[in-house]
């Protein structure tokens, strides 16, 4: 399976970053290594020290499909989750600074936290969902869809110019503003709307 994610989705995320809003979605890729399921602790590596989640809202494709028409993007999934891109933020400007690809930052062990999912049936609007991250107890994080520069269907219809996607493949949508890092004994719980998608803890 492939694990697909979307940079730089929301605008006032771009700002915290410094960065420009680009003009079409940026890609990158995940290892199937990189898959941390089940409300499993997180173990924090030992090559960054600034560890920053980005909570996003994540879908998982049921169909076979190859350049796919935006318009009938919807029919190649039934369940949007929520999920972390754990990003190692200190290695991802040094690469950056360097002109160097990111996937080391990015798509290393156990970076790619999955949640559980809501059937669409139970959504009113994709693209107006509302989701959140609590640490310890405290709301750190929040966004919408409807803030995405390129809504859900778009993002498939262009992921799906590149590769093929098969059922079981994830993507990440982006992260909205409020980045930031995570500690040891940190207890992370993300919702959509007020329906806990998952709970763990930093290690």
């Amino acid at each position: 399976m492939k694990i697909f994610a979307i940079g730089q989705n929301y605008a006032e995320h771009n700002k915290e970053l410094n960065s420009s809003n680009p003009t079409e979605p940026v890609v990158f890729m995940k290892p199937d290594s990189a898959l941390l399921k089940n409300n499993k602790p997180f173990y924090i590596p030992d090559f960054t020290q600034e560890l920053h989640y980005e909570t996003e809202l994540i879908i998982k494709f049921n169909r076979l499909g190859k350049n796919i028409d935006s318009k009938f993007s919807h029919r190649y999934y039934a369940e949007i989750g929520l999920g972390v891109d754990f990003t190692a933020r200190d290695l991802q400007r040094k690469l950056k600074n360097e002109g160097k690809p990111w996937e080391i930052c990015k798509a290393f062990d156990n970076s790619a936290v999955i949640g559980n999912f809501i059937s669409t049936n139970e959504l009113e609007d994709v693209q107006n969902i509302q989701f959140h991250l609590d640490i310890n107890g405290k709301t750190v994080q929040k966004g919408n869809s409807a803030d995405m520069i390129f809504p859900i269907n778009e993002l498939i219809g262009y992921v799906s110019r590149f590769f093929t996607i098969k059922i079981g493949d994830i993507l990440f949508t982006g992260t909205p503003v409020g980045v930031g890092k995570v500690a040891i004994g940190d207890r992370l719980e993300g919702y959509i709307f007020e329906q806990k998608m998952f709970d763990f803890i930093i290690k």
